[in-house]
C-alpha cells in the first residue's frame, strides 16, 4: 500500500498576540493526490460583496506578510483575501519535502480557489505566490479580472544566476532555516522583535519546516527541474493574456528585479501593454513590509 502523508498543524496558541494581525482566521480542505485531506488557512476581510482582491505570499514567510496591505485595502472598500501556502503560516503542514511539488501546489490552490469561489477577483502575487499563482492561471484565468506581478518571476530552465546558486547551496545544506532572519535580509526596513519573531510563529521546530526548505529546489531554474514544463506551459498562456497586468518591483530585490523578470512580462504579456509599470525605490523583496501603502494605493487604483 502507498505510505499516507503525514500532516502537522501548527498550535494556534502560536498565532496568540502577534503586532498587527488579530484577523479572524478561515479554513477550507482540499485533497492531495493520495487522497489526504489538507486544511489551507486564509484571511478573509472586508465587504462579503465586493469584488475580492487575493493576495498570494512566497517563502517563508505566510500572510502576516499583507496584514498592513489587508487593513489599507479593506479601509477603501475592497474584500482582500491572504492565503497561507500549503506547508507555512498557519496551513497544515507534510512532513516529507516530497510531498511538495510545483504541481501539487498549483492543484492545492486551484482547489482553494474553487472552494471560496473566486469571481472578478484582482490576483496580486510575490515571489513563490507568482510561481504557483500564474502556473494556475492557465486553469482558473476566467475567476481573475487583473493581475498584479511584484517581485516574481517564471523562470524556464535558463540557468542558475550566483545568487540562486549560493540560495540552493546553502539551503539544501541545513535541517531548519533561520525564518526570521531570512525575512529581515530581505527587507530594507528594520522590523521590530516582535515582528521578526512572527515569521518564526508557524514553524515550532525544523520538523515543521518541509515545504520551507523544499522550495528552493522547485523554483525551475535549471534545465531538467520538474517545474520547467509547467512554467513554458504557463507562458505561453500568459502570451494570451489581454486583461490588465501590472508589474510592481523593488528595486533592491535581488531575487526578480535583477535578473529583470519584470522587463519579461512587460513584452510578452499583451494586456502588459500601454500600462504605468511601477518600480519602487529601495523596496526589497519582501516589498510588502517596505512599502505596505503604496502597494495598497497602487492596488486600489489599479482596481478603479
Amino acid at each position: 500500500m502507498p505510505k499516507t502523508m503525514q500532516v502537522l498543524r501548527t498550535p494556534d496558541e502560536r498565532f496568540v498576540g502577534l503586532p498587527d494581525y488579530d484577523f479572524e482566521p478561515h479554513y477550507a480542505e482540499v485533497t492531495a493526490e493520495d487522497g489526504t485531506a489538507l486544511r489551507f488557512h486564509y484571511i478573509d476581510e472586508g465587504p462579503r460583496d465586493a469584488a475580492p482582491i487575493l493576495l498570494m505570499h512566497g517563502n517563508p514567510s505566510w500572510s502576516y506578510l499583507h496584514r498592513h496591505m489587508v487593513r489599507g485595502l479593506v479601509a477603501r472598500g475592497h474584500r482582500v483575501l491572504a492565503l497561507d501556502l500549503m506547508g507555512l503560516g498557519r496551513s497544515d503542514k507534510p512532513t516529507e519535502r516530497t510531498d511538495y511539488t510545483l504541481a501539487s501546489h498549483v492543484d492545492w490552490v486551484r482547489q482553494w480557489m474553487a472552494a471560496v469561489d473566486l469571481q472578478k477577483a484582482t490576483l496580486y502575487v510575490q515571489d513563490w505566490g507568482g510561481i504557483i499563482g500564474l502556473c494556475a492561471l492557465p486553469y482558473v484565468g476566467d475567476r481573475f479580472a487583473r493581475v498584479i506581478a511584484s517581485n516574481t518571476g517564471v523562470p524556464v530552465g535558463e540557468g542558475e544566476n550566483k545568487f540562486m546558486r549560493d540560495w540552493l547551496a546553502y539551503s539544501q545544506s541545513v535541517s531548519e532555516l533561520p525564518i526570521s532572519s531570512l525575512i529581515t535580509s530581505g527587507v530594507t526596513r528594520t522590523l521590530s522583535d516582535a515582528e521578526a519573531a512572527a515569521y518564526d510563529a508557524p514553524f515550532p521546530d525544523g520538523t515543521y519546516q518541509a515545504s520551507a526548505l523544499r522550495f528552493p529546489v522547485l523554483i525551475p531554474v535549471q534545465p531538467d527541474n520538474p517545474g520547467v514544463p509547467m512554467c513554458i506551459e504557463t507562458w505561453e498562456y500568459l502570451k494570451t493574456w489581454t486583461k490588465p497586468f501590472l508589474t510592481v518591483f523593488g528595486t533592491a530585490d535581488m531575487v526578480a528585479y535583477k535578473p529583470k523578470s519584470h522587463l519579461r512580462f512587460q513584452e510578452l504579456v499583451p494586456g502588459a501593454k500601454g500600462l504605468n509599470h511601477i518600480e519602487i525605490e529601495g523596496a526589497n523583496h519582501f516589498i510588502q513590509e517596505d512599502a505596505p501603502d503604496q502597494l495598497v494605493e497602487i492596488i486600489h487604483n489599479f482596481i478603479g
